[in-house]
C-alpha cells in the first residue's frame, strides 16, 4: 500500500522527502492554486523513507489513512510527473499555513 501525502502539503512544499525516495515517486505542482507533492501510487515501494522527513507530518503511511487524498495523489500523477524536481525548503522554515506545526 503506497504512502500518501496529504492536505497538510498543500501551499508547504518542503520537498525534504524527494531527496530520500530511492525510486523517485514524489513529484511537485500546484493543486488548488497553491504547491503540493504527491507520491505516485505504481512507483512507490512503501521503504517508508520519506514518513520522518516531512517537518510537518504531511505524509500518512497507507491509503486508508487518508483515501481522499490517496485519490488526489493517484488522479495528480500523470501530470506531476512531468515537473521538473524543486529545491528542498529547510526543514526548520516555519510553515506558511497557520493550522500546520513543525515536528520536533
Amino acid at each position: 500500500m503506497p504512502y500518501v501525502i496529504t492536505e497538510k502539503c498543500l501551499g508547504e512544499q518542503y520537498a525534504s522527502c524527494v531527496a530520500v525516495c530511492p525510486v523517485d515517486c514524489i513529484h511537485p505542482g500546484d493543486y488548488k492554486n497553491e504547491k503540493f507533492m504527491i507520491i505516485d501510487p505504481e512507483t512507490c515501494i512503501d521503504c517508508g523513507q520519506c514518513l520522518p522527513e516531512c517537518p510537518i507530518n504531511a505524509i500518512v503511511a497507507s491509503t486508508d489513512e487518508a483515501p481522499a487524498y490517496a485519490k488526489i495523489n493517484a488522479e495528480l500523477t500523470p501530470g506531476f510527473k512531468e515537473h521538473p524536481k524543486v529545491a528542498e525548503r529547510p526543514k526548520n522554515d516555519p510553515p506558511k499555513k497557520p493550522g500546520n506545526k513543525l515536528v520536533q
